[in-house]
């Protein structure tokens, strides 16, 4: 799997533009936050500059990882913070979860099978969730984005 797999994946997810105000990311359009890219014109991004936008800082901080395990991280980095979706994955490889990742986390994971980090981390992915105040308005949809990532654990390790 490649980056442009992903990102069609994830549009499957993340549609255009929407302004939940339940939402603590805010205005968003293509999973792209105002929260997140204040001096971005939200209303107007396109397609192809979200495209830009999630190559540069979401897929790329994760250098040589496994696609499999780069596709989960992205997914949840969109929905819920890079930061936080590094911090996860450090949780699940058993590092210091500061959500800098760096070269004793990018160890850590080469160390580890392919599945059971992809296992881990839809865990640390599900409590994270679970944790949050507005479970009771987005958990049941975020508990089937999860359950379709698994699915697509399962096709790409």
């Amino acid at each position: 799997m490649d980056f442009d797999t992903a990102f069609v994946r994830l549009l499957g997810h993340e549609g255009g533009y929407v302004n939940d105000p339940r939402d603590p990311g805010g205005e968003t359009n293509w999973g792209i936050s105002k929260r997140s890219y204040p001096a971005v014109n939200i209303k107007a991004l396109t397609k192809e500059a979200a495209q830009v936008i999630y190559l540069r800082d979401f897929w790329k901080p994760l250098g040589n990882a496994h696609a499999a395990v780069k596709y989960q991280v992205f997914d949840f980095a969109v929905n819920g913070g890079l930061p936080t979706g590094l911090r996860k994955l450090q949780a699940a490889v058993g590092v210091a979860d500061d959500g800098h990742w760096g070269p004793v986390s990018a160890k850590a994971l080469a160390a580890l099978d392919v599945n059971d980090v992809l296992l881990r981390f839809n865990a640390q992915r599900l409590r994270y969730y679970a944790s949050l105040s507005n479970w009771p308005v987005y958990g049941k949809g975020w508990t089937v984005r999860v359950a379709g990532n698994l699915d697509f654990a399962a096709m790409d390790n």
